[in-house]
């Protein structure tokens, strides 16, 4: 059994547990946000970002002649266990959505940095007169300047595995849509058959779609490079040293992989989220796309005898209760409502946003919650529709010519040999006499047999498609 430590802060002295390196800024966290059951420790990826702050303010107060190479040490090796993930399950209980801007946060990490540097250095767990949560750790710093840039730096490193599932799901579409490049079928538009087209022209458009989206996430993302660690509590750098902000951004660059830089006006930095809702806009806009290419797979997968039936989407699990041999597009619809909640979540981002006052937003635990959520939900979700959905489609080909046989979507290139308003009235003809449209025109004899051969024989050709891109 662990014994209870007591720590004391201005709201005076609080039990600890004895099992565990946070302290009374942490607990008393714990017990005032217990709330969406979300803990810090649930997104360690701003743990190990908040701990690359922490090593990189160390290394520059050190510099600086700040702080001793003894304590410098310790932090970095107590900074290096949480970027490693050591330490973290009982160690970060705060919960994601807090009031204080981020304080809580801050200190909790403060507070397990400064426990493990503690027993490194051979002393007790809560010995704070050897190194000190505020005074050494915290030292030329902020939570108003240290959450911010840490928010902005996980948002950055999980870029790379969002744009990676984007990528793989944009090569899935594109592998199809080589695959089928030649087979015909109907295009619609308004739910209503329009003109000829390829699947492979269709399963391209797909790929188009989340090509640009990889492009506009990357432009978003650039937004995040400037940080206003050095800014200290409102962005005049009160109690920091005029040189900090340049060396802790250079270290902290070297130590993150990513090129950072310093706010041009740490004031402005400090009180601004735009970057954030931008980036979370381009989070939104990506959630939108993916749910309508999962509305048209749905569609065209529907049936599979009494709908469109033109693609099988592979089968993952028994569709219903009560219906035998039913079997439902489980993972597009998973997608559509990932979807729905990234939408959600941007929503909650631009209020968050918007309530800020004067030099501070204190809203931005619900900003980072909001996007890092969006973040794994689309990362996760994406790789899965990849691969135990779209890799396995199946495209009926036949189904796909014979719907545009029967269709009047050849009335459009027939329009181009005898007119509109002519091609108008024999499509009108050939609905009405539940005929298709080529032997509507053959009874009328308007063409020349080769004519007819030339549209309803070799469509894709007389439609424009043979150049077309897959």
């Amino acid at each position: 059994m662990f014994v209870e430590r007591i720590e004391s802060d201005l709201i005076g002295p609080l039990a600890i547990p004895g099992n565990v390196l946070y302290g009374v800024h942490t607990r008393r966290a714990e017990q005032n946000f217990d709330v969406s059951g979300l803990r810090l420790r649930d997104f360690p990826e701003l743990i190990q970002s908040m701990a690359m702050v922490k090593k990189a303010a160390g290394q520059a107060n050190m510099e600086l002649g700040l702080l001793s190479p003894e304590k410098t040490q310790a932090i970095s090796y107590a900074c290096d266990e949480l970027i490693g993930l050591r330490a973290i399950e009982e160690n970060f209980p705060v919960d994601m959505m807090q009031g204080g801007a981020g304080t809580s946060t801050n200190m909790n990490v403060n507070e397990v940095v400064t426990n493990l540097a503690l027993l490194k250095l051979g002393a007790a767990v809560g010995d704070y007169t050897r190194l000190h949560p505020n005074d050494d750790v915290n030292l030329s710093q902020s939570t108003n300047d240290v959450y911010p840039t840490a928010i902005r730096l996980t948002v950055l490193r999980a870029c790379e595995g969002l744009v990676s599932a984007q990528v793989g799901l944009r090569e899935a579409f594109r592998a199809k849509a080589l695959q089928h490049a030649n087979a015909l079928k109907v295009g619609r538009t308004q739910l209503q058959d329009a003109v000829p087209m390829t699947v492979g022209q269709e399963f391209g458009a797909f790929a188009e779609l989340i090509d640009e989206d990889i492009i506009q996430l990357q432009s978003a993302s650039r937004l995040l490079l400037e940080i206003n660690l050095g800014g200290s509590a409102i962005g005049t750098s009160i109690n920091v040293p005029r040189e900090f902000p340049g060396i802790v951004c250079r270290h902290l660059s070297q130590i993150s992989g990513i090129q950072l830089i310093a706010a041009r006006n740490f004031i402005e930095a400090t009180s601004d989220t735009g970057g954030f809702v931008s980036f979370s806009g381009m989070l939104k806009r990506i959630a939108v796309k993916l749910t309508k290419i999962c509305n048209d797979l749905r569609l065209l997968s529907s049936g599979p005898l009494g709908g469109l039936g033109e693609i099988r989407l592979p089968p993952v699990q028994a569709g219903s209760s009560i219906m035998p041999g039913k079997i439902n597009p489980v993972i597009p619809e998973m997608m559509n409502q990932l979807s729905f909640q990234v939408i959600g979540n941007d929503l909650a981002v631009t209020l968050a946003a918007s309530a800020g006052q004067l030099q501070l937003n204190a809203m931005e635990p619900v900003i980072v919650l909001n996007i890092l959520q969006s973040m794994r939900l689309l990362t996760r979700g994406m790789r899965i529709f990849k691969e135990r959905c779209v890799d396995g489609i199946e495209v009926d080909e036949d189904r796909c010519k014979a719907l545009l046989d029967q269709s009047l979507a050849l009335a459009t290139p027939l329009a181009k040999l005898i007119g509109y308003s002519k091609a108008a009235e024999l499509s009108k003809r050939a609905l009405a006499g539940k005929r298709n449209l080529r032997q509507v025109v053959e009874d009328e004899g308007v063409l020349l047999p080769e004519q007819i051969e030339q549209i309803f024989g070799n469509s894709a050709e007389f439609a424009g498609l043979s150049n077309a891109s897959a």
